[in-house]
């Protein structure tokens, strides 16, 4: 199989993503005050990672999949991260979880496949998940209080959060990188 040679756009350093002063995660200013503004910027900053891991590819380098047998793709893991999203919902209100965007088990993973519609599909699908999240945490600004069927403090849910998309840009950095070359940043 033929390997991709390592680019990147970065002039400065180049066995970088970006240069420095163009990497939309980097910031003139100090970190913000706070343990929850600090917890939803390194929230955003996994998010933003994400993001560029999937720019400028096309419906079917967004759906390979990394080895068999792996369903793992980079539009299998914009999906997941969509239905994690709304799971995360689920554990701060009594009842029912939310219904599941996209079937049963690895169905955000089996169901990625390279069609444009679904590709935009899936991204309109993180960021309503994503913003719906953040609406609820917003109503909950006591990091300690305890929520939801299990008692999850807000806290340990935001911590969750960030520790889901780290790992998953792990995976994307790698996946992007088998796709075209690119390395990580």
């Amino acid at each position: 199989m033929d390997q991709p040679a390592r680019w990147t756009r970065a002039t400065v350093y180049p066995g970088m993503w970006v240069d420095p002063a163009d990497d939309p995660r980097n910031s003139d200013g100090v970190s913000p005050d706070g343990e929850q503004p600090t917890l939803v910027d390194y929230l955003g900053r996994y998010r933003t990672t994400l993001l560029m891991k999937c720019d400028d590819l096309d419906a079917d380098q967004l759906a390979r999949r990394s080895v068999p047998p792996s369903t793992l793709s980079l539009l299998g893991l914009v999906r997941h991260l969509a239905e994690v999203e709304r799971d995360w919902r689920g554990w701060l209100t009594p009842g029912d979880a939310p219904p599941r965007l996209y079937g049963g088990a690895d169905a955000d993973f089996l169901g990625a496949v390279p069609d444009p519609e679904v590709v935009a599909a899936a991204f309109a699908d993180l960021a309503r998940e994503q913003a719906a999240t953040d609406a609820a945490v917003a109503g909950h600004p006591d990091l300690g209080e305890r929520l939801g069927p299990d008692g999850i403090a807000v806290r340990e849910l935001q911590v969750h959060r960030i520790e889901e998309y780290a790992r998953h840009c792990g995976h994307a950095d790698l996946l992007r990188e088998c796709i075209d070359g690119r390395v990580g940043q």
